[in-house]
This record gives C-alpha cells, sequence and structure tokens, in this order.
C-alpha cells in the first residue's frame, strides 16, 4: 500500500494522534494503530492502571497518557535505570528484567491489580514468556495483556524457535479448549478467557466469570422437528465438498492433509 494510503489511515487513528503529541521520540509500526484503537479504546477516560514495558526514550509514556485521559495511572517499566527520569513528569518507573521472576514478584506487590499491560520491552522469547505469565494473575476482570512484536517468532537471535512466544500462544489456545466439559479439565487454562491475534500482535483477555464456567451441553425445550444431521447422515458427500473447499484454500498441501478427512 502507497505511504500516503496509510498516512491517510493512521490520520482516522485515535492512538496515532496521541502518538504525534507525545513530545518525546517513539517508534511504533504502521499497522499498531488500528490495533491499539481496537484494544484500548474501551479504557479512554477511565481510572485504569497501565503498564508499558520497554520506556527506552519516554516517548510511549506520553502518547498513553494523551490517549487514556489524566485519570490513568502510567507505569513504565525498563532495564535502563535512566528511565527514572521519568518519574519527574509524574509516571511511575520500575527498573529491572522482564526475565527475572523476582523482579515481577516485587513490581506486583508495589503495583497491585492492573487494568491493561503493554509489553513492548526486549522482544526475546524469555522475556515475553516470562513477563505474560507473571503478570496474568494481577490483570484485573475486564483487564488485558497486550504483546507487541510477535513477529520475531519468526526470526532469529531471539532464542528457541520451538519455545518462541508464538509456539506458547498455540500451547495457551490449546489450554483454553481444554475447558471444553468432554475434556479432562485439570491442565485447562483460566487465566486467560480468550486470545485475540493481529500482526505482530498477541492480546490475552481476562474474565474469570466465564473462564471459570461449567461447560456443559443446553437445550432451549424447543419443538424438534427431527431433523437430519448431514454431518453424519451424508459423510462421502460431505467428504468431497471439504476436499473441493481444501484444494481452493490450500491447493499445495492439500494432498498431505487429506488423511485427516478419511
Amino acid at each position: 500500500m502507497h505511504w500516503r494510503k496509510v498516512a491517510k489511515i493512521m490520520k482516522k487513528s485515535l492512538s496515532y494522534a496521541a502518538y504525534l503529541k507525545s513530545p518525546y521520540r517513539s517508534i511504533k509500526h504502521s499497522t499498531y494503530f488500528e490495533i491499539y484503537d481496537d484494544l484500548f479504546s474501551c479504557y479512554r477516560g477511565k481510572k485504569i492502571t497501565f503498564v508499558e514495558i520497554g520506556v527506552l526514550g519516554g516517548g510511549g509514556l506520553f502518547m498513553w497518557r494523551e490517549f487514556f485521559g489524566p485519570k490513568a495511572r502510567i507505569v513504565g517499566v525498563d532495564l535502563n535505570p535512566d528511565a527514572r527520569k521519568w518519574e519527574a513528569h509524574g509516571f511511575e518507573i520500575h527498573i529491572g528484567s522482564q526475565s527475572d521472576e523476582n523482579f515481577w514478584g516485587e513490581f506486583k506487590k508495589k503495583v497491585g491489580p492492573i487494568d491493561v499491560v503493554l509489553d513492548d520491552g526486549g522482544h526475546t522469547y524469555d522475556q515475553q514468556i516470562i513477563t505474560t505469565e507473571m503478570l496474568l494473575e494481577s490483570i484485573v476482570d475486564g483487564g488485558i495483556l497486550v504483546v507487541e512484536d510477535t513477529h520475531n517468532s519468526y526470526m532469529d537471535r531471539f532464542g528457541p524457535k520451538k519455545y518462541s512466544f508464538i509456539e506458547y500462544t498455540k500451547n495457551m489456545i490449546d489450554l483454553i479448549n481444554k475447558r471444553f466439559g468432554g475434556f479432562d479439565e485439570q491442565s485447562s487454562e483460566r487465566r486467560v478467557w480468550s486470545v485475540k491475534i493481529y500482526e505482530s500482535v498477541v492480546a490475552f483477555f481476562v474474565n474469570k466469570e466465564a473462564s471459570y464456567l461449567t461447560s456443559e451441553p443446553t437445550d432451549n425445550d424447543g419443538e424438534n422437528d427431527l431433523s437430519v444431521d448431514y454431518r453424519f447422515g451424508v459423510r462421502k458427500t460431505f467428504r468431497t465438498r471439504l476436499n473441493k473447499r481444501l484444494h481452493r484454500y490450500f491447493p499445495k498441501i492439500v494432498f498431505k492433509s487429506r488423511k485427516y478427512f478419511k
């Protein structure tokens, strides 16, 4: 897409407007602003605790204060002790390593419940995964934990690929689906209600009541017209249609995957 068209799209974004108003430098990918608006707009003007991991030049702190409004408590986390200078501007700053579980333990005691976490820190798989694991239980009901730059899971230098953050996210999806009543729920995931995937961004939503809802069949007691369930009544026809669809969407891999649909 031509840059002018991209700029026109971003111009409509509330988070992009806040980004431009920040007096200090911040670097963001052009695709992130639509994501920010989608995820964070519901928190604007509210009294929330927002944690940004990765302070760097301080521009993000001012951006989020502008975006969320004066009621928001903005907390920054960085490895560089020099980031404490932003405390003079009314921000809370904590210095420590994302991959240090002891740091997060102390951080949680000091900060308390959190509404929104945005991880824009070091981006190694250890940092992203440990941060998520350590902070999920501090996210309040209706809160969200967001990890940026997850495209790094497909790149070198950030850790072993089989332990990437995207692989961790796939495992999280498996554990969420294990809440289904027909499965062994003991190993299921209930800290996270749902996961939303964007390009380069993963968001974990917290809804404790929904996460602990018992999964079981229901019936609305409406009139039963004894319809035949075609999923089981015409298997051959269904399989033929399914293979045609697979060939349309996955022409290069349909042959290998057909064994799963016999």
